[in-house]
């Protein structure tokens, strides 16, 4: 194992009708003044909106909102919510939705708090944060785990670039998580969300250093009870044991705990779906769908030992006659897992089917984003990328 550090400072408060409890929250963060940040309709729709408004009338608290963040949040509405803090003089951000609000909430927070830098440089990585107003957040999709998080995704509509940043400064101060206020996500979504929860455990599992046997432990539980919810969830999408135990998942696999003690985790199938997000605009955990089982194939025998612990205690297959033919069998048994909650397992399965110039240019941007590589089962270079990206497309 090699030595870590494990800081998660954000309060959970967890379960029904924990939302009421947001005006309070507030106030013990010191906030005054919020700017409130949702995305589509359904906060509307749903109520929760006027709700939480309500509840920060009540105890004498000042909000104005912005509303709109599309899934792949965009530069454009973290400049719009920038504009409207500054004009209202916002000490506080919460964000009412799942990872895409929370993510541009935070953008707002690191533009908000440091008014004469240009934030999109933080995402170019040219420089680094220095300060961040406080984020509160209240879920409503369980995927990202950024209620929890130091990362933050934000697209670039102008450029097509999709680009990260973290900073422990941004994880968020509270998330009131609520498992009944995620029963009325699509299908789609809830399968999708799962996806992400596996995958961020995922990134962190399969690597070539730094093991440790109760991270592990922990790791497969998690990834072995996402499975058996999701599952449950496609066939009765009101199930609140399994919407709690989901979202409860979504937290743990993104908040560093399910990699204390490895090298810092593989998280090179992260970085190429944010160049599918960028291109096409698809969603984030189909498209890590839509990329993994390709990018398995393509790294397994650098990363045997792990493939094979995970085809047994996670995918729980028989063993083959060797490693190899092991560590195949739960990769296919991923992919039908993938397939029986609606996810795809390749890019035409994804709606998409991009030229090789296309490929080209993805590849390119991912190696420029990460420095010149990315990976730990197998450090992935620009040629790696374009074979990744090939073999989904099914080139």
């Amino acid at each position: 194992m090699f030595n870590f550090n494990y800081y998660t400072p954000t309060k959970i408060i967890f379960g029904r009708e924990t939302e009421n409890q947001v005006g309070e929250l507030i106030k013990e963060f010191g906030g005054k003044r919020v700017l409130i940040h949702y995305g589509g309709k359904s906060a509307i729709r749903s109520g929760l909106l006027a709700r939480v408004k309500k509840i920060l009338d009540d105890v004498g608290i000042f909000h104005v909102e912005v509303g709109g963040v599309v899934p792949n949040p965009q530069l454009g509405k973290v400049r719009e919510g920038v504009a409207s803090g500054n004009l209202n003089q916002i000490d506080f951000i919460l964000a009412v939705g799942g990872g895409s609000v929370i993510d541009s909430a935070k953008a707002i927070a690191y533009a908000l708090a440091e008014p004469n830098k240009d934030v999109w440089e933080l995402y170019q990585h040219t420089r680094q944060a220095n300060a961040c107003l406080p984020v509160g957040v209240i879920l409503t999709i369980s995927a990202a785990g950024s209620e929890m998080s130091r990362s933050s995704v934000i697209t670039n509509e102008d450029t097509k670039e999709k680009r990260s940043y973290g900073s422990d400064m941004a994880r968020p101060k509270f998330a009131i998580m609520n498992p009944e206020l995620t029963m009325t996500l699509p299908d789609y979504q809830t399968a999708s969300g799962c996806t992400d929860i596996m995958m961020h455990t995922m990134e962190r599992y399969f690597t070539n250093g730094g093991n440790m046997e109760l991270t592990d432990a922990v790791a497969e539980g998690l990834l072995k009870t996402v499975i058996k919810n999701a599952e449950i969830l496609r066939d009765d999408p009101k199930n609140y044991k399994a919407r709690a135990e989901v979202m409860w998942a979504s937290s743990l696999a993104h908040n560093g705990l399910t990699g204390c003690g490895s090298d810092g985790g593989d998280f090179a199938t992260h970085m190429l779906e944010h160049e599918v997000g960028g291109m096409f605009n698809v969603t984030h955990g189909a498209g890590l769908a839509a990329i993994w089982s390709s990018w398995a194939r393509y790294v397994y025998k650098n990363c045997l030992p792990r493939f094979v612990k995970f085809a047994v205690n996670v995918m729980e297959v028989s063993p083959g006659k060797n490693d190899e033919e092991t560590a195949l069998k739960g990769i296919s048994a991923m992919e039908d897992f993938y397939r029986r909650i609606g996810m795809p397992t390749n890019f035409k399965e994804l709606g998409i089917e991009p030229t090789e110039e296309q490929i080209s240019e993805m590849a390119g941007k991912c190696v420029a984003a990460v420095g010149g590589k990315i990976g730990s089962a197998k450090v992935l270079y620009e040629d790696d990328m374009v074979q990744v990206y090939r073999a989904a497309a099914g080139l």
